[in-house]
């Protein structure tokens, strides 16, 4: 079993907030600054000890050391596709499997971070909803998967789409977009962070009240029984009142908002679906992701044909939606979202067995 390697009773630095390393060191008696100096240690080096933190005392370091510890892992596998696409898979302190994938571009270079073991939503067409919900990730357990990233330098994008619900887990994202962005932290540009849900509302205020990062809606069918039957979310939060959340927000100039459409063959993708999208959203300033459905063991939803896609798309885009098709990569890995942990977990429960 790979575990992170965190000693019992020492807590990870990593996932600490600049507030939240003041108040550490000034609760230990020591300068507020000194909270600035391990930030700069955390988020702007690769270090993987305290003991390396040079420009803090020996003594400082050593009682440092006493309780807490740096809280870094690195993936136990990975996949790359012939597009360069990779997925890496990270074990948790838990002991569990979470997934993440580094998605090379021309333009950027975007890493799909997960933020939950397994998933309670129970979306139709998602296998990391398969495995059921098993944990929260802590913040540092978040961060952890562009802090340990091979290609972590080059990194010029984050989306909050991997495994798990980011408002079902709010305390630790709302931590880890914040470290993401900071200067103090890995200083991303807040429109290079896109934080995805499936409008769990009362988290969702919040992140738009305290955050800037964007936002992405999965939506999949503006039609609330055919979303109900998709996601069962749709009982406690009904895609209009997700909607209209969004249009009490300004969202200024920048920000962007995007809904997020998976497209099924002959049900999702008609005539009416265009229309009922555009008077659904015809007061969002957002745009559309079409998404190609990638296969899911044991699900019985088609992936629609390309001249189908194509002809949504221009029909959407018709009537004044911005519709893109986002493109499928990592087809020829394990590219469902949840598909490599779920046979990681099978593996090692067998194994246990």
């Amino acid at each position: 079993m790979h575990e992170m390697k965190v000693r019992p009773g020492k807590e990870p630095l990593l996932g600490k907030t600049l507030s939240d390393l003041k108040e550490l060191v000034t609760g230990m008696g020591l300068p507020a600054f000194t909270g600035g100096q391990i930030a700069y240690w955390l988020y702007k080096t690769e270090i993987q000890s305290i003991s390396e933190m040079t420009n803090i005392s020996k003594s400082v370091r050593a009682r440092l050391e006493e309780c807490y510890t740096i809280g870094t892992q690195a993936s136990v596998m990975m996949q790359e596709s012939i597009d360069r696409t990779k997925k890496y898979l990270f074990p948790t302190i838990g002991g569990k499997f979470i997934e993440s994938a580094f998605i090379p571009d021309t333009r950027r270079n975007t890493l799909c971070v997960s933020t939950q073991v397994g998933c309670k939503m129970g979306c139709l067409f998602c296998m990391t909803g398969k495995q059921g919900f098993q944990a929260n990730l802590l913040a540092g357990e978040i961060l952890n998967q562009l802090r340990s990233l091979p290609e972590r330098a080059s990194i010029t994008n984050i989306v909050f789409m991997g495994m798990g619900e980011p408002f079902d887990n709010l305390e630790a994202v709302m931590k880890a977009q914040e470290i993401f962005t900071a200067e103090y932290g890995f200083a991303l540009s807040v429109r290079k962070v896109t934080v995805s849900t499936i409008g769990i509302v009362p988290a969702m205020k919040t992140f738009l009240e305290k955050s800037k990062c964007n936002l992405a809606v999965s939506l999949h069918t503006p039609f609330d029984e055919e979303r109900r039957r998709l996601m069962p979310v749709q009982h406690v939060y009904p895609i209009r009142e997700v909607i209209d959340t969004i249009n009490q927000f300004d969202l200024g100039k920048y920000r962007r908002v995007s809904m997020e459409y998976i497209v099924f063959s002959e049900l999702n993708d008609t005539p009416r679906h265009v229309k009922e999208l555009a008077r659904l959203l015809n007061k969002t300033r957002c745009r559309i992701n079409l998404i190609r459905f990638h296969p899911v063991p044991g699900v019985p939803l088609s992936v629609t044909n390309e001249e189908r896609l194509l002809s949504f798309q221009k029909a959407l885009n018709d009537k004044g939606i911005v519709t893109t098709v986002r493109a499928s990569r990592g087809l020829d890995i394990d590219a469902a979202c949840g598909l490599l942990s779920t046979k990681a977990l099978v593996k090692q429960e067998n194994a246990d067995f």
